[in-house]
């Protein structure tokens, strides 16, 4: 041993190292761990400042001594997986021939197909009558290669594959998993990347909750996440690790690809993805292991006596790893090996072909199997898998290792004919251009249908049959459907109400999922607290400050509220994996998660698209919503565009209710076209702040409610004076402020419409125009809106506390003249008053417009309208709100 220039003692030195050394060979690793682990704490405690380091050596985590052989037929897998990569070439080469720019992935397969084989055939159950089923997030890039591989099982014909991308005709392949897409096959939709990593956290925390909440037996499944080291980058991959450690997640495996390559080049040219990433997992408190090295690397490691090999792999930057592997065995002997003395003499016998044959580890099946294994044994810890492969393998010339890699859609050839030699699969030369797909023979065959026997069954498979619920009837809010008489109370108010009568239902209530991010208190939900506990899989090991209080902060095992903290993203998280629950566990959840509005659509509109292509079912609901309903909280938190947001997902469902019944109608609506009709939609409703008395339901208003508008209040006989006032949320007491005011003022007559949904009311018209359009011989449909005010006397008058496209979007639909007043621009602090003036949709702009559209039909003099601008305080010459 060579002295070092602060050991101020090498024999001790030395006699330290030997003994470790003994206890290794005496008691393995793990107990060579657990002593130095107790000594680092003691010297620590003792005011040692010791260095920390969360990474380890550039190697292999299981050695080979741990290492157990793979079960099965090694050599019929090899063969089978040679044939699998072929294919899923061929499903991309063959679709940009039919089709030019079709587009699709050929090297992220290329480098993980060993990934997927040995999860499909060893460790992927299907769900079935004896087990749960495990879940999978597939990495989005890689889907050729799962087509290919159900193409070889038979799940999929050759016409399948050839409709790769090609989804028109009803019969095509989505280029990533779209569950709403392919409803049997995809569970997860995943290539917005950076969403699949949260949701699959959120996933395995879901089925814990269920477990402990003795709605499942979660038993040993397991999720499993396949990730690129270039998708970590997006801050949500990384955003919620620390929740998966901190609840002991042990059933959440995180499995990185890392090929050293994102889209456009290198991930870390000047550093290393895979040190990088350990030090955040284990810094987060996740068990990672590192597969880096194939078993030909063993070897040369044992007779690395000088320890310059593993200097070398320590020190060698991404950058040149894939250099590397875009050469040759040749360049790798000078450009690796050749850097020191040492380790040039370990390979100086090698031929430049056995250099070049040194795999990554990520394409050891052996290797695999085994991190596989081990991940599948954890007891307390997620796991994360850091696997390192090369992107485009096996594509030679085409992008192996190369930077064009990502984009390679297409193969000369020469490429193909390469490929093929090197994979040994079965095509002539004459068929080479044709790049025919190659189906298995009847023992390859036979051994992919054992292997997924054994595993249960077909995989991926979405499932979508779940029980129907019990939806109760509408007369079960019957405090919602009656007159708060001169109480004023806010929808928020009547929605807590409805949510508590749902979780006091003995026959639903127990499915129900209130989620909140650390916003209870804002919207009067605290009193859950107590009734149904927050969930926390640790308990309560601690009293609350408030335990002497009626609605004390309670946490609990088996508690029912979600509460997520500060984190929109994560709740939403949440509501996914409670929204597809009859799906990934055959059990039908309810959730409501509750927020500040401005936080809803627009800060995770992307997780909400998501929601939508995962055929989720639930209720989304905007807390302290509209432009000038959250008075003082200003620009950053005021809402006045999530409908318009709402609107782009198609099964989204979105309302702006006023009233307390409209509140109790749609959730009863909802919950009878979700869990008893089992649609796959979700709604998203906007709730206030703002106190107000809320009238007894109208006898009859349920369908206008459901469809968007319903009339609150009709002139029997309305002269040339009169107008139709249209509002929603706290805006149509604005508008029934106006109608007051007209009345008295001028002496004009309003009918008052409540639009629950401008949404709603657009598609439904949009939907009779295409009717209309595709078949003008049958009789021809009338849009909802139209039919309610094809005989309304006098202009209309929109009024909403969203941007003024919400409204517009009926205007081809309403007979006559049609004003639409909203608050576009960036919201502001000050009272509500003086946001509803600034913005122009108060009581008073609402009858000024109404007096301004019946002068111009004639109904009234110039001298009133005058009259009217003057009385109320209308400046034609006020900045533009949008802009100011």
């Amino acid at each position: 041993m060579k002295d070092t220039p602060n050991d101020i003692d090498p024999v001790e030195s030395q006699e330290w190292q030997e003994a470790i050394e003994d206890v290794i060979l005496r008691d393995g690793p793990d107990r060579a761990h657990f002593l130095l682990d107790k000594a680092v704490q003691q010297a620590r405690a003792a005011g040692a400042r010791l260095p920390f380091s969360a990474t380890t050596p550039y190697q292999n985590t299981i050695s080979p001594d741990d290492e157990v052989d793979v079960p099965g037929d090694y050599g019929m897998e090899w063969r089978i997986r040679t044939i699998n990569r072929w294919n899923a070439m061929a499903t991309v080469v063959r679709a940009n021939k039919s089709t030019d720019g079709i587009g699709g992935h050929i090297a992220s397969f290329a480098s993980s197909a060993a990934l997927y084989d040995v999860g499909l055939n060893h460790f992927w159950r299907a769900r079935s009558t004896m087990h749960g089923g495990d879940l999978v997030f597939f990495q989005g890039h890689v889907v050729p290669g799962i087509y290919a591989r159900s193409f070889m099982e038979g799940r999929l014909s050759e016409e399948d594959l050839l409709s790769f991308r090609q989804e028109v005709n009803g019969k095509g392949l989505s280029s990533y998993p779209h569950p709403w897409l392919m409803p049997d096959y995809w569970q997860f939709p995943t290539v917005s990347m950076g969403l699949g990593p949260m949701m699959a956290i959120y996933q395995a925390r879901f089925m814990k909750y269920l477990h402990n909440r003795g709605l499942i037996d979660a038993g040993d499944r397991k999720v499993w996440a396949f990730l690129g080291d270039g998708e970590m980058d997006e801050p949500e991959s990384l955003g919620a690790i620390n929740l998966a450690a901190r609840e002991g997640l042990d059933n959440l495996v995180f499995v990185v690809n890392c090929n050293l390559q994102r889209l456009d080049g290198p991930v870390r040219g000047n550093g290393k993805i895979v040190q990088e990433l350990e030090g955040a997992f284990r810094g987060s408190g996740w068990e990672v292991i590192k597969l880096l090295w194939g078993r030909g690397w063993d070897d040369l490691l044992e007779r690395d006596t000088s320890g310059k090999l593993r200097q070398l792999m320590d020190e060698t930057i991404d950058g040149d790893y894939q250099t590397f592997k875009s050469k040759d065995g040749a360049y790798i002997r000078e450009h690796f090996f050749g850097k020191y003395p040492e380790t040039a003499k370990l390979v100086e016998d090698w031929t430049d072909d056995e250099i070049w044959s040194l795999r990554r580890g990520g394409h050891d099946i052996k290797k695999v199997y085994n991190a596989y294994r081990r991940a599948t044994q954890a007891d307390g810890q997620p796991t994360c898998i850091l696997v390192k492969t090369v992107k485009g393998y096996g594509m030679g010339t085409a992008g192996e290792g190369q930077n064009i890699a990502h984009q390679s859609k297409k193969m000369q050839v020469d490429q193909l004919k390469a490929m093929r030699d090197r994979f040994k699969i079965p095509i002539d030369d004459a068929d080479l251009d044709k790049v025919p797909f190659v189906t298995l023979n009847n023992a390859q065959k036979s051994y992919l249908t054992e292997r997924r026997k054994e595993l249960g069954g077909e995989f991926p498979k979405r499932h979508s049959e779940a029980p129907k619920l019990d939806v109760p009837a509408l007369d079960k809010f019957k405090g919602q459907l009656e007159s708060t008489g001169e109480r004023e109370i806010s929808t928020t108010m009547a929605f807590v109400r409805i949510l508590t009568t749902l979780l006091r239902d003995k026959t639903i209530g127990k499915y129900v999922v209130p989620i909140v991010p650390d916003e209870s208190r804002t919207f009067g939900m605290e009193g859950l607290f107590r009734s149904a506990g927050i969930y926390n899989p640790l308990g309560q090991n601690y009293t609350p400050q408030d335990a002497d209080q009626m609605m004390f902060y309670k946490e609990s095992k088996d508690g029912q509220v979600l509460q997520e903290g500060i984190n929109e993203a994560g709740s939403m998280a949440d509501w996914i994996a409670a929204a597809t629950s009859y799906s990934t566990h055959g059990v039908p959840m309810i959730p409501f998660y509750i927020f500040y509005s401005m936080f809803g659509f627009q800060r995770i509109g992307d997780f909400a698209w998501a929601a939508g292509d995962s055929r989720a079912r639930g209720f989304l609901l905007g807390g302290t919503a509209g432009r000038t309903t959250l008075n003082g909280e200003g620009l950053q938190h005021e809402d006045g565009h999530s409908h318009v947001l709402a609107s782009t997902i198609p099964n989204c469902i979105s309302y702006d209710p006023t009233f307390s019944y409209e509140v109790a109608v749609i959730v009863q609506h909802g919950l009878k076209r979700m869990y008893q009709d089992q649609e796959d939609v979700y709604f998203y409703l906007t709730l206030m702040n703002e106190n107000y008395a809320h009238p007894e339901m109208p006898t009859g208003a349920e369908e206008g409610i459901i469809r968007g508008l319903h009339r609150i209040q009709k002139t029997s006989r309305p002269g040339k004076k009169h107008v139709n006032l249209i509002g929603s949320g706290t805006i149509l007491m604005q508008a029934i402020r106006a109608a007051e005011m007209l009345k008295d003022d001028f002496g004009i007559s309003s009918d008052i419409w409540s639009a629950t949904s401008f949404n709603e009311l657009a598609r439904d018209g949009q939907d009779a125009l295409r009717h209309n359009r595709l078949n003008p011989l049958a009789e021809e449909r009338v849009p909802y809106v139209t039919q309610q005010l094809q005989n309304a006397k006098g202009p209309v008058i929109a009024a909403t506390d969203y941007m003024k496209n919400y409204a517009e979007q009926i205007r081809a639909f309403v007979p006559g003249r049609y004003t639409v007043l909203g608050t576009d621009g960036y919201g502001r602090s000050d009272s509500r008053e003086n946001l509803r003036r600034f913005f122009e949709v108060d009581a008073n702009h609402i009858a000024a417009a109404a007096m301004v559209d019946l002068f111009r039909e004639g109904a009234v003099s110039e001298k009133d309208v005058e009259a009217a601008l003057k009385k109320y305080d209308i400046d034609g010459g006020k900045p533009n709100p949008r802009l100011s």
